[in-house]
């Protein structure tokens, strides 16, 4: 008697994994696009809402990730065609529930403003309601440490935002101690880099299931960042 079998082909983590669409090219204007970074660690582009919704007719963007400085519903005006990835958008602690409440047809990323004293707890509210916070790498080490703690036992991932290539080592190596209950700080001010370079596949996926992105302006420079650290095979 023959038994059936099922064959299907194993989930092989991406060798890239750790760097695959990383960096998000921050645009000033619609002409960049023509000039963003191409390559395995180019992500979706950044664009403010209002640029979108001012696109001349006919015009192809692609897959975006919207910056909300407008009224959501402004954007239905565009004619331009486009995928939204991500929406994203700053707040304080005066806007953040509107943000929260905001009915959009991707997902959110929202940025609080860490100048704020009570911004862990505006951090906090935003992951409670399933929301994705975001953080920068150039506030204070410790409320990067705090937010990574939060995110990493959540579901909800967190974006970031990037000065340049060394931003990102940091970003990255810290979004590994935050998931192997390292110091945060520690790896924020000195990254491993022989460490990152050697995370496993498996491993390099699961900092990327907390790490969603990195916004970065010259993104051709946080590459060349990445392929130094040997980050890119």
């Amino acid at each position: 008697m023959s038994i059936p079998l099922t064959l299907g082909v194993p989930d092989r983590p991406d060798p890239q994994a750790l760097v695959a669409g990383l960096l998000l090219q921050r645009c000033a204007g619609i002409d960049a696009l023509a000039h963003t970074h191409s390559g395995v660690t180019a992500g979706p582009p950044v664009l403010a809402a209002s640029l979108v919704r001012d696109v001349p007719k006919g015009t192809d963007l692609g897959r975006i990730i919207v910056q909300l400085d407008i009224d959501p519903e402004e954007l239905r005006a565009s004619s331009a065609a486009y995928e939204v990835v991500r929406f994203q958008v700053d707040v304080d602690s005066t806007t953040v529930d509107d943000a929260v409440r905001l009915r959009l047809p991707s997902p959110l990323v929202i940025f609080p403003d860490a100048t704020e004293t009570d911004v862990m707890d505006v951090v906090t509210s935003i992951v409670d309601k399933g929301r994705t916070p975001g953080i920068s790498a150039d506030v204070r080490p410790r409320h990067i440490a705090d937010v990574l703690a939060v995110v990493a036992h959540a579901d909800t991932g967190v974006s970031a935002r990037a000065r340049d290539g060394q931003d990102v080592l940091a970003i990255l190596a810290a979004t590994v101690a935050a998931l192997r209950g390292d110091d945060i700080p520690t790896a924020l001010a000195a990254p491993n880099l022989g460490a990152l370079a050697k995370l496993r596949p498996e491993a390099a996926q699961a900092v990327r299931t907390v790490l969603l992105g990195i916004e970065i302006a010259d993104a051709a420079g946080a590459h060349r960042s990445l392929a130094a650290a040997q980050l890119i095979g």
